[in-house]
């Protein structure tokens, strides 16, 4: 057998620049994860409805440019957008640290560079999706995605693991400055890929507003990418309300230091991890469309036993729902993502993946504000309690859906269908 055979598309040396340069920016983002909100907790004593504007700014990015972004990326080469959006953010990161020493960061700072910062990452990860299939080829998609999916979640495991010490050691501020690197380093990473793509085909819509349709009907008009994207939006919106206050109930409510709240949030990339390793056994196993919902519904559930949890082990005995919770989410993901790359021509794949992010992420800043409300007029355990019961119900449409009965992926044209036909049973 020979290496490359035995590594799969690891031995593939700008697959596995690929790979290096998604681990050392997924770090990167994870740190950011818990060192962002903690500068507002802990350095600013910023209170519940300034961590849920902070939250709504991370993700406000796919409401103010999720849309035309698709149709932006899909006239460019991937690559190229990929480096440049890594190496601006690298920058943008790094003035909270700077900002910081020379003691006039805020919390509106903190909230403006996490709305740049988030309209970066739409055009990066549209770029992401959409450089994939050119990369490896349709039909290692479903390998590729677990491959990634694998890497996310050992950055999910270690970048909590290291922020969480960091924070303690010099401070959440200067902790950035290890996301920023992050960042920049992924971007030198992607510029050594050798593999270019070719040329974007001419839109049959050379306009914007024209293209940004074209793209947003193939969506709706497909009854499995619309599922998969309106049970994203509500899962979205109901995780972020969730997510806005559990790290203050974590810190004010159960009292962890940012140590033990890194192990916590490790532990959940530890599920994601296991997510990744086993994602694609599960989908030949179960069925590729029935995962996607059936995943949901068996570990979304699991994520109110932390609204139950108080002082002591039966914190780290709810974490183990959130670590199931980050273990279906994977599953779920990369079977879906390969339904969604694979029913999609070449020249829409930006805006495909700009179109589903901007619904199913549309809900998120609107989850950060709803979060931080609801935490000021109810408490974070309520909160919690109303995020467990809103990602339960996100399976919904998927289950109303094709997906319900469809067990492998569609491999045939239907007159009057917006993509491949499905194949039910």
């Amino acid at each position: 057998m020979s290496k490359t055979s035995r590594l799969g598309l690891l031995g593939d040396r700008d697959f596995g620049r690929l790979f290096a340069a998604t681990a050392l920016g997924q770090l990167g983002d994870r740190i950011i994860f818990l060192a962002l909100p903690l500068v507002a907790v802990v350095a600013l004593n910023a209170d519940e409805f300034q961590v849920g504007l902070l939250a709504a700014m991370t993700t406000a990015g796919s409401l103010l440019v999720g849309l035309p972004a698709g149709a932006w990326v899909d006239r460019m080469r991937k690559r190229s957008v990929m480096i440049s959006t890594d190496l601006v953010r690298a920058l943008v990161l790094m003035t909270i640290p700077v900002a910081w020493w020379a003691g006039f960061l805020t919390v509106w700072w903190l909230c403006t560079v996490a709305l740049v910062h988030g309209v970066l990452t739409v055009f990066f990860d549209v770029a992401y999706v959409s450089y994939l299939p050119h990369l490896v080829g349709r039909d290692n998609l479903m390998e590729g995605n677990s491959k990634l999916s694998t890497v996310r979640s050992v950055t999910s495991i270690g970048g909590p693991t290291v922020a969480g010490p960091l924070v303690g050691l010099i401070g959440a501020p200067a902790t950035l400055l290890v996301s920023s690197a992050g960042m920049a380093m992924s971007g030198l990473l992607a510029f050594t890929i050798r593999r270019h793509e070719p040329k974007p085909e001419p839109s049959e819509h050379p306009q914007l507003a024209g293209e940004i349709k074209e793209g947003f009907t193939f969506v709706v008009k497909n009854p499995i990418l619309r599922a998969i994207m309106l049970g994203d939006a509500i899962f979205n919106l109901f995780l972020v309300m969730y997510q806005t206050m559990l790290l203050i109930f974590l810190e004010r409510q159960i009292g962890l230091q940012p140590f033990g709240i890194g192990l916590i949030l490790s532990g959940m990339g530890c599920g994601a991890l296991l997510g990744a390793l086993v994602a694609t056994t599960v989908s030949k196993w179960i069925g590729q469309g029935t995962v996607i919902w059936l995943a949901a519904l068996v570990t979304c559930p699991l994520t109110a036993l932390m609204p139950l949890a108080r002082p002591g082990w039966s914190v780290y005995a709810a974490a183990i729902g959130l670590s199931a919770l980050s273990l279906g989410g994977v599953i779920r993901v990369v079977a879906q993502s390969s339904f969604q790359q694979e029913m999609t021509p070449d020249r829409l794949l930006g805006r495909m993946s700009a179109t589903t992010r901007f619904v199913s992420w549309g809900g998120i800043p609107v989850g950060g504000l709803l979060g931080g409300v609801s935490g000021s007029a109810f408490g974070a355990t309520t909160t919690l309690w109303i995020g467990a019961a809103g990602m339960t119900l996100s399976v919904l449409p998927n289950l109303l859906s094709p997906l319900r009965t469809m067990h492998r992926l569609p491999t045939e044209q239907a007159p009057g269908f917006a993509g491949r036909d499905f194949i039910d049973g």
